[in-house]
């Protein structure tokens, strides 16, 4: 009887460990990726430099219109904030001959950080040429980002996109 009692704790302290020691599981896994994620999109707005690349863009009483192509950016850095996104909306004091795009670089000022629940909100004033930017960042914790520009000479447009880490520099070829 002792035998059968002493083998039957063997065998649950044995089985026991084995579940304890089973790898993570799915679920585990993606809070650990989501985990990740947030320390990265975080460390990117500490930092203050990082690349919106815009997806999608709605104007100022307009339906939202699909970006084919990933060339809309805006590259925010403390120093020099570039900027290359399309415009759809209306001009107050706009030249003809302009390419009709919101196209500036410049230093931001003014720059000012929320960190609320779900989000941070990052919002900056650039001086262009010929305008004056207002950026306010709504930065998810996923990198998915709106972006609202607010300008003297255009109505007010949001931008949906992703942020990232800027791509370094590659070095050029010595012929």
């Amino acid at each position: 009887m002792k035998t059968k009692v002493y083998t039957l704790i063997l065998f649950l302290t044995v089985w026991s460990f084995s579940i304890t020691g089973q790898e993570k599981t799915k679920k585990e896994l993606k809070e650990e990726r989501e985990l990740t994620k947030q320390n990265e999109i975080k460390a990117l707005i500490d930092a203050r430099n990082f690349v919106f690349e815009a997806q999608k863009v709605t104007p100022q009483g307009g339906r939202l219109i699909q970006l084919d192509y990933n060339i809309y950016f805006l590259k925010f850095k403390t120093d020099t904030t570039t900027c290359d996104l399309p415009f759809f909306g209306r001009g107050f004091n706009v030249a003809y001959n302009s390419d009709g795009g919101i196209k500036f670089e410049g230093r931001p000022t003014n720059i000012k950080v929320e960190n609320k629940k779900k989000n941070t909100v990052l919002k900056a004033t650039v001086r262009g040429r010929t305008d004056v930017y207002d950026l306010t960042f709504t930065i998810f914790f996923n990198g998915s980002t709106t972006l609202n520009v607010n300008s003297n000479n255009r109505s007010t447009i949001t931008y949906d996109g992703i942020i990232y880490a800027p791509k370094s520099e590659e070095k050029k070829k010595k012929i």
